[in-house]
């Protein structure tokens, strides 16, 4: 790991520091000899101690100056007031390919060492120089010079400072270090951002190519099953990934498609389902859910936050519905039905296929069983049908207009599961008798659990008489008859 190079205030401060204390140490040897002149009854055995004492400080703080001149990793290069060569660290002559030189003028500097403008073969103009700017007094800095050895060029960045003896400049210091390395990553950073400026100017010319392909991969495989992966882009997915989560799963299905499909042509096919799945689309993506597949006019979408989410976009779905349904009547076409189904559980999420083809996908019991469930919305006539375990799962059951609907062993299922009837999205007239009769609807079922059919038919009876168009409570009504007749035969 490489140590951190001393910022340039630091080492300015350190380096005036010791100066600070060489400069001390000679104004106390001053005093010293002062002292020594004066005092005459000291003896010379007295004067030569003190005088070695004085030097041997003077010589232990330039010592510690420069060591520790010496130990930095970057260049430090020292002028006189008069523009001469004082001074250069090991490090500056590593740099500079060579050390202190004889000039006659501060105006060989630049050739001398061999400092050009970068990039170009032209000295550096000596009085831009910030060793040279500090000499009047200028605190500078550079970062265009370049370094001309026989071996290679050497870019650096320079900053130059004045040393200050009372009013006057008695040295002019320059800092400088190799940015050769940062030089050349900025570069390749350029060369990069130029390429791919070029490739997005290929790809598009009005859109940013990046975004462009990554909504065109979001239309084959959802961003937010790449998220549940852990990917950000589809080049990073591999065959077999896959994770676990706690998710609901929402099927949707027109009814009797096959036979409303046959009265159109197949451009007229291709338009309904566009115009049909683009509108049942928004309800999904607003409510925080995916579309995990189209499988011809059905819907499948995942929900990972809440089973709120699920319900809220099924009753969406439906309400939308509603309104195109009207659109479809006034320009003269059939009114459409669909089923919804929604249960919640754990699925796995990954990819399956093979080299050469491979797909995301869900699989689960839990995944299964929604399915089962938008089927069982044609055998009781209702739009939107819930499992238990969605039910277990909202925040707050009370928000949403639910009433159980039935207990069934599903195909592909040994274990009975209890589906319920979401029925906020019927309309307004409907939904209202459905609330009123909920009390009735609820001790009626009841009592069908404990075989009580007599009674429990009586109720759904009166369900009928406030609300004819319950086909739910008609299906029991029936079952009511059929059992009791059922017992009576036995």
């Amino acid at each position: 790991m490489l140590e951190e190079q001393p910022s340039r205030e630091h080492l300015l401060l350190e380096i005036e520091r010791l100066r600070q204390q060489v400069k001390d140490l000679k104004e106390e040897k001053a005093d010293l000899e002062i002292l020594l002149e004066t005092t005459a009854e000291h003896s010379d055995t007295v004067e030569t101690e003190l005088r070695s004492r004085a030097f041997e400080a003077v010589r232990e703080g330039e010592i510690k100056l420069a060591q520790f001149l010496e130990a930095i990793p970057i260049g430090v290069a020292v002028l006189d007031s008069q523009g001469k060569p004082y001074y250069i660290n090991r490090a500056g002559q590593q740099l500079l390919g060579q050390g202190v030189l004889p000039l006659n003028s501060v105006e060989d500097l630049s050739e001398s060492y061999q400092l050009y403008i970068t990039g170009t073969d032209t000295l550096y103009p000596y009085e831009n120089l910030p060793i040279v700017r500090a000499l009047r007094g200028e605190n500078a800095t550079a970062d265009d010079l370049e370094i001309h050895r026989p071996d290679k060029k050497v870019p650096i960045e320079a900053s130059g400072t004045p040393i200050f003896d009372g009013n006057q400049v008695a040295f002019a210091m320059a800092v400088f270090q190799d940015v050769g390395e940062r030089k050349q990553a900025e570069t390749e950073r350029h060369k990069f951002i130029e390429k791919l400026f070029e490739l997005n100017q290929n790809l598009e010319k009005s859109l940013d190519a990046e975004s462009e392909l990554t909504d065109a991969y979001g239309r084959f495989v959802p961003h937010q099953f790449l998220n549940l992966l852990g990917y950000e882009s589809i080049i990073d997915v591999n065959l077999g990934d896959q994770v676990q989560e706690e998710m609901s799963v929402l099927f949707a299905d027109i009814r009797d498609f096959t036979t409303l499909s046959e009265t159109m042509t197949p451009q007229e096919n291709f338009n309904f389902i566009n115009a049909y799945l683009s509108r049942m689309e928004p309800a999904i993506t607003s409510n925080n859910g995916f579309i995990d597949k189209y499988i011809g006019d059905a819907i499948m979408a995942l929900f990972s936050d809440f089973a709120d989410d699920a319900v809220k976009a099924g009753i969406a779905m439906l309400n939308i519905l509603t309104n195109y349904n009207q659109d479809r009547q006034r320009v003269g076409y059939v009114p459409i039905q669909i089923g919804i189904g929604i249960n919640s559980g754990s699925l796995m999420l990954g990819t399956v296929g093979g080299k050469s083809r491979m797909d995301s996908t869900v699989i689960s019991d839990a995944v299964n069983l929604a399915s089962r469930i938008e089927g069982l919305t044609k055998d009781y006539s209702v739009p939107l049908l819930i499992s238990h375990q969605t039910l277990e799962r909202l925040r707050n059951p009370a928000d949403y207009a639910i009433r159980i609907v039935d207990k069934v062993q599903v195909k592909g299922k040994s274990q009975y599961v209890v589906v319920y009837e979401v029925f906020d999205a019927d309309p307004p007239e409907i939904r209202s008798a459905k609330l009123a009769n909920l009390p009735v609807y609820t001790e009626a079922m009841l009592l069908c659990e404990r075989k009580q059919f007599r009674e429990a038919g009586k109720l759904f009876e009166e369900c009928l008489r406030t609300n004819p168009s319950d086909q739910v409570a008609r299906i029991y009504l029936k079952r009511c008859r059929d059992w009791r007749s059922l017992l009576k035969g036995i």
